[in-house]
C-alpha cells in the first residue's frame, strides 16, 4: 500500500466527520490526478463501514465501485468468460443504474454503505443525471465518494451537494521519497514535470519520458525549423503509442507548459502559453472519449507547443 504523506488534513477532516452527529451524505474527493483519491476513499470507505464486533471481508459487500465497464454486450460476454475486454471511455447510465438497483436493500453488514465513484468527472450526462437523484434523496446509510481530477466538469447541482475534499500536490521531496520507495530512481526531470502527481511522476520514469521533456523545453523555447521537432517528437512517442502513453506525454506536455508560462518574464508570452496550457488540457480532456489516432494527437500537441514560443511571434519592421 503506498504511503501518502498528502493525506493527512483529508484523514482529520474525515474522521472528524465520523465521530460528529451529522455525517454528510456525499464528498467530492478533489484534486489532480496521482495524488492517490481512489487509495484514500477505499480506506476511508472501509472505516465509514466497518462495525464493531462484525467481521470485514476484503471484498467488502457493503462498499461499490462505479466506474468504466465493458465498453458494450459483446465485450461484457469476453469480461464474463475471463477473456481479455475493451472498457467504455465514460461511465454511463447504466453503470450507475447499477448501483442504485443495490440501494433498494439495507447494506449486508451493517448500517453504512459506500459508492465510491472513480473518477466521477467521466460520467456522461445521462449518468451525472441519474446519480443526481440519488444525491438529492440518499438512502438512510449511505454515503458517496466522488473521485474527481476535474471538478468543473461536473454539474453544478452535484457539487452543490457534496462536501469538498481538496487534495494537495506533494512537495519534490515526498515526491523523491515515493519513488524510492517504489523502486524507482528519483529522477529530477521526473520530478520537476511531475508538479506535485506521484503518479505522473511513477509514469514519466516508466514510460522512459526524459527525451520527450527535452524536445517538448526545445519547442517551447525557441519553435522549430520545418518540421523537425515535431518529427523526432513522433519518432520518441512511437509509431504504435496506446492510449495510456499518449495521456502520459498530454500531461507532461501540460505541466512544462504551465512552468514555462509561470517562469516567463514576457506578458505576451506567458498569455500564450496560459492559452496553450488551456487547448492541452481541453485535448487531453477530450482524447479518452474521442476516436483516438495518435498522429492526429501529436500533430495538435506539436502545433500548440510551437505556436506558444517566442519564434511563432510576428516580425514587425
Amino acid at each position: 500500500m503506498t504511503r501518502w504523506p498528502n493525506h493527512a488534513d483529508a484523514w482529520r477532516q474525515w474522521r472528524e466527520a465520523l465521530s460528529g452527529d451529522r455525517m454528510h451524505h456525499g464528498w467530492l474527493l478533489a484534486g489532480k490526478a496521482g495524488l492517490g483519491k481512489r487509495d484514500f476513499a477505499l480506506a476511508a470507505a472501509r472505516e465509514l463501514v466497518a462495525q464493531d464486533g462484525i467481521p470485514q471481508p476484503q471484498d467488502h459487500p457493503d462498499i461499490h465501485i462505479v466506474t468504466y465497464s465493458a465498453k458494450d454486450d459483446k465485450e461484457e460476454r469476453k469480461r464474463q468468460d475471463g477473456k481479455p475486454f475493451e472498457l467504455s471511455k465514460v461511465i454511463r447510465e447504466r453503470d450507475v443504474g447499477a448501483m442504485q438497483a443495490r440501494l433498494r436493500t439495507r447494506p449486508t453488514l451493517g448500517s453504512r454503505r459506500a459508492i465510491i465513484i472513480e473518477p466521477a468527472d467521466d460520467m456522461n450526462q445521462h449518468a451525472a443525471n441519474k446519480l443526481l437523484k440519488s444525491l438529492e434523496e440518499p438512502p438512510a446509510g449511505t454515503f458517496f465518494l466522488l473521485v474527481t481530477h476535474r471538478p468543473a466538469r461536473l454539474l453544478p447541482t452535484i457539487r452543490s451537494r457534496c462536501r469538498i475534499m481538496r487534495f494537495p500536490a506533494l512537495s519534490d521531496r515526498q515526491l523523491a521519497t515515493m519513488l524510492e520507495e517504489a523502486g524507482v530512481s528519483p529522477d529530477p526531470d521526473a520530478i520537476a514535470a511531475a508538479e506535485g502527481s506521484f503518479g505522473a511522476a511513477l509514469r514519466f520514469a516508466e514510460q522512459d519520458l526524459a527525451p520527450i521533456a527535452r524536445i517538448i523545453e526545445q519547442m517551447l523555447q525557441g519553435g522549430e525549423e520545418g518540421f523537425g521537432q515535431r518529427g523526432e517528437l513522433a519518432r520518441l512517442i512511437g509509431p504504435r503509442a496506446d492510449r495510456e502513453r499518449m495521456q502520459a506525454v498530454l500531461e507532461l506536455a501540460q505541466a512544462l507548459t504551465a512552468r514555462a508560462a509561470r517562469e516567463s518574464d514576457d506578458s505576451a508570452r506567458r498569455l500564450r502559453l496560459i492559452d496553450a496550457h488551456g487547448a492541452l488540457a481541453r485535448l487531453a480532456a477530450e482524447a479518452p472519449t474521442a476516436n483516438f489516432d495518435a498522429g492526429i494527437l501529436l500533430f495538435e500537441i506539436g502545433g500548440l507547443l510551437v505556436g506558444a514560443a517566442p519564434a511563432s511571434e510576428p516580425a514587425h519592421g
